[in-house]
């Protein structure tokens, strides 16, 4: 009788939980495919140099620095680095507007206060000649971020800055670095 029980419990636990995993969602197929607008930010965003891996990121860290970014972690095994920096948010139009809600209501109106601009860069080496590891490329890939704060310390905006003329200016400065190191200038 002790048995019976006993093997009834565990044939209605092993039911339920057949039943909780069936009832498991599935990831659809479209959900793991990139977008097309996902492969140009990331043309956007990467470039190939004929340098080693050390030089481009020791050339990364420089143009950084002369960017105004502080450098919050490098790890240069890995090829990463990620950097940020502060910058004033506030717009002329928020703040007449906020003048006129103010008159309007009697009540402040929070605005755009400061910026948060993040940078994360990643480099992979891509050995050209397995027998001659002389001849090698590296890839670069830097994506910048910011957080918007208002006057009240609340996060206005977090987004990705996906403007191709940033991208371009910041490669056009490590190809002057890069160029610098390799000649020892």
């Amino acid at each position: 009788m002790k048995y019976n029980i006993f093997y009834r419990l565990i044939v209605t636990i092993i039911v339920i939980l057949f039943l909780f995993t069936s009832c498991a969602p599935t990831i659809p197929k479209e959900a793991l495919l990139l977008s097309k607008e996902n492969l140009k930010d990331r043309q956007i965003q990467t470039r190939r140099f004929d340098t080693d891996e050390k030089t481009l990121l020791s050339a990364s860290a420089a143009v950084l620095q002369d960017l105004g970014f502080n450098i919050n972690e490098s790890e240069t095994d890995l090829g990463v680095i990620a950097c940020s920096k502060q910058r004033d948010a506030t717009t002329a139009s928020q703040v007449v507007g906020a003048i006129f809600f103010a008159a309007l209501t009697g009540a402040p109106m929070p605005i755009d206060k400061e910026q948060l601009i993040r940078a994360s860069l990643i480099t992979r080496p891509i050995h050209i000649d397995e027998m001659d590891k002389s001849k090698c490329q590296t890839a670069v890939r830097i994506t910048f971020q910011r957080i918007v704060t208002n006057t009240q310390g609340q996060i206005t905006r977090r987004e990705g800055i996906n403007e191709a003329e940033i991208y371009q200016e910041f490669f056009d400065k490590l190809s002057q670095s890069v160029f610098l190191e390799a000649h020892e200038i």
